[in-house]
């Protein structure tokens, strides 16, 4: 059984109970936020990781610019919270939207000056089946928890020449599926909901069987990238 399957099937990043993504995009939360592994007995005890929201509502670096280098658009941000990779892209001249599910980044988004649409890369969404590039940064790859599944509806959405541009693990034997909850350091808390990490050896591996060839594997400033042609 998946963690698609285990969770709630409206059960997505950081909603519910306490709401700490939204506190902290209205500004009444500080310090940072902390994705949480949750076990079936565990409350919260396990695997933490830091979540930098700050350089997420920043403007896009260097790093960030060359992945959309040879970016062929129009381009999809799947998960793309306050938009930076989409006003970038909206810069170097090509149509982009993001795509996001909480509805307080994307009216921050939106005062940001990006185009950015409220739903879910798994239910129907603009244009389907005509982007020419859609990006998994930011660790947007763990989203459903279910790496395959997300790799297939992405193939779908994609143009039939598409490329998707994935950020994976730095640890290239990674390949972890789990429950998690959103925290933040004033102890706000999300409801459970499921994700996953994977490395390259994992993700090149699903690629192939969902129908990709695998173009480019790359890292910068610490980061491991993946480019991924529909095949």
């Amino acid at each position: 059984m998946s963690l698609l399957q285990q969770n709630p099937a409206d059960a997505t990043f950081g909603r519910g109970a306490d709401e700490p993504y939204a506190r902290f995009i209205r500004h009444e939360a500080s310090g940072r936020l902390a994705l949480r592994e949750v076990g079936p007995v565990s409350s919260g005890d396990g695997p933490t990781l830091d979540l930098d929201f700050d350089k997420w509502a920043d403007d896009a670096d260097e790093v960030d610019h060359s992945l959309l280098t040879h970016a062929r658009g129009p381009l999809l941000d799947i998960g793309c919270g306050p938009g930076r990779m989409v006003r970038a892209a909206g810069r170097l001249g090509l149509v982009a939207l993001g795509l996001d599910v909480s509805p307080e980044v994307v009216a921050m988004a939106r005062r940001g000056g990006a185009a950015v649409a409220l739903g879910s890369v798994f239910d129907r969404v603009p244009a389907e089946g005509l982007w020419g590039t859609a990006l998994l940064v930011d660790g947007n790859v763990g989203i459903g928890g279910d790496v395959e599944a997300l790799l297939a509806r992405c193939r779908e959405i994609l143009a039939p020449a598409g490329a998707l541009v994935v950020e994976m693990h730095p640890d290239d034997d990674r390949d972890h599926s789990y429950s998690a909850t959103l925290v933040d350091t004033e102890g706000a808390q999300s409801d459970v909901f499921p994700w996953a990490e994977v490395g390259v050896t994992r993700l090149t591996e699903l690629a192939r069987a969902c129908g990709y060839t695998v173009e480019r594997v790359f890292t910068a400033s610490g980061r491991r990238f993946c480019r991924l042609a529909v095949a």
